[in-house]
């Protein structure tokens, strides 16, 4: 019942590229591979993404014409698809000249050629594969490297169309970064030295801006709520969310009235914050006065950050902003991005538990999510309504962004598995990690990779998308295996 505040899409270039001696050569053929190509551009377009087509270039005058359409057209990603042979000079001046991702697609029509009727028209329109060394080679000449090649089939290929989605899928990641704006409000929760992180530096490494925030302007917002507002969203929270008895943790009490008004509240104060500072995403931290009007609020964030979250847009605690930016890449990829460390083992079962307090994604949660009143938030100010679920069964992707001793960022990247299991009835979201070769092993190859304490959780095995898109934003990644 909870969507998305904005669809996710991106704007990405086709062309197709040749050799123009063939035309006079092989009447038709040129209109053959054009066929070809408006295929192609189909399987691009059923990715729900913008396409725009700069056609066949098979003069080098042509490319560098192209080039200055595509600069102006603002796109995140570009195909090159290789329709048949094509010299390195239709290529080299769009290669040189873009500063977005380009990856080279080699879908062959045919699975294999008639041998016993086989030409060399017939040929050419399945040579996509001849000129990609060619290609790949002057690129790194010119101090550039394509982001990938695609190799496979046009039609019937569930491989090459997967590899088609997996880049359309990071451009649309690529799309929202540009312009995105992380909030940042209070302070690093006292001593937690992996937190700190330079808004000058976040911006240099993708592209964003990181407006510094006040909780007196979230107060000043607060006072125009209206009861009215409130009601509604009371009911919307209620719909999404279950609201057990507590169990064996005396910290935890069935939701109150009194945190689901303050919970309600905050949620309605926070999207209009969100919406008057246009933020992509929100850190934050901040202890107030005990009783005060700011550590009231602050303290019933919970329930309205796991609404936001659910309609992209990161809110993340203990102003923890380089995993916002994580959460952000995950719930561009459609795979979810909750907040995370871990927790106890199972040493006897072989698992981890994965979790957090605070605001989860609720779109990759198993069933509905729970709402419990905490007596209080351990380890931090306040008291109030706080977010329990567990993760979907099945495939999991964790993304911790951390930064090096040199202060450039690195991705740290791990896949486990989500099983089915209780999970403590704290308040707090868990679920049972399982990793491979075994759950010790995997943490400790984890934590020697210099990660911060928290990453983003989400669905699916996705470590090689992730991969790609570090080496697209010039971020080194370490995958733990």
């Amino acid at each position: 019942m909870i969507g998305r505040l904005k669809e996710r899409s991106a704007r990405i270039g086709v062309f197709c590229v040749a050799h123009p001696v063939y035309w006079p050569q092989f009447p038709g053929l040129l209109e053959t591979l054009m066929g070809y190509h408006e295929d192609f551009k189909k399987l691009v377009e059923s990715n729900e993404v913008e396409v725009i087509d700069f056609g066949m270039i098979d003069e080098s005058e042509k490319s560098y014409a192209a080039l200055d359409r595509m600069k102006s057209a603002k796109l995140d990603l570009v195909f090159c698809n290789m329709v048949t042979y094509a010299t390195s000079s239709v290529f080299a001046p769009i290669m040189r000249g873009l500063d977005v991702p380009v990856v080279l697609a080699a879908l062959q029509p045919l699975a294999h050629l008639d041998y016993e009727t086989a030409n060399t028209r017939r040929q050419l329109e399945n040579d996509s594969i001849c000129s990609v060394p060619e290609f790949t080679g002057v690129a790194i000449r010119l101090g550039k490297r394509v982001a990938d090649v695609i190799i496979g089939m046009l039609y019937n290929d569930p491989k090459s169309a997967a590899d088609v989605r997996e880049w359309c899928e990071i451009a649309k990641v690529l799309h929202d970064l540009k312009g995105a704006r992380f909030g940042l409000m209070g302070h690093v929760l006292e001593a937690m030295y992996d937190m700190h992180a330079d808004p000058t530096a976040i911006s240099a490494a993708f592209g964003v801006h990181v407006p510094l925030l006040e909780i007196d302007d979230v107060l000043r917002i607060a006072d125009s709520v209206t009861e009215e507002e409130i009601r509604e969203k009371s009911r919307l929270i209620l719909e999404n969310f279950d609201t057990p008895d507590p169990k064996s943790d005396p910290l935890t009490m069935r939701l109150t009235d009194a945190d689901l008004r303050k919970s309600a509240r905050a949620a309605v104060t926070l999207d209009k914050f969100v919406q008057e500072y246009h933020l992509t995403g929100l850190a934050y931290y901040y202890n107030g006065q005990p009783g005060s009007p700011q550590q009231e609020m602050i303290s019933s964030f919970i329930v309205g950050n796991s609404l936001l979250n659910a309609q992209g847009i990161p809110m993340c605690g203990e102003f923890d902003l380089k995993t916002c930016i994580a959460m952000f890449i995950m719930d561009r990829l459609n795979i979810g991005g909750s907040f995370a460390e871990f927790h106890p083992f199972d040493f006897d079962e072989g698992f981890i538990f994965v979790g957090h307090d605070g605001p989860h994604h609720i779109a990759i949660a198993e069933g509905k999510p729970v709402l419990r009143s905490l007596k209080a938030y351990h380890g931090k100010p306040g008291s109030g309504a706080s977010v329990e679920f567990k993760i979907k069964e099945g495939p999991i992707t964790m993304l911790g962004l951390t930064q090096t001793g040199d202060g450039r960022f690195k991705f740290v990247i791990g896949e486990g598995m989500s099983a089915k299991g209780p999970i403590p009835p704290t308040g707090n979201t868990n679920t049972r990690g399982f990793f491979e070769p075994d759950a010790r092993t995997f943490i400790k190859k984890w934590v020697m990779a210099g990660p911060t304490h928290h990453y983003a959780l989400g669905i699916g095995h996705h470590a090689e998308t992730i991969r790609k898109l570090a080496e697209v934003l010039g971020i080194e990644a370490e995958i733990i295996r």
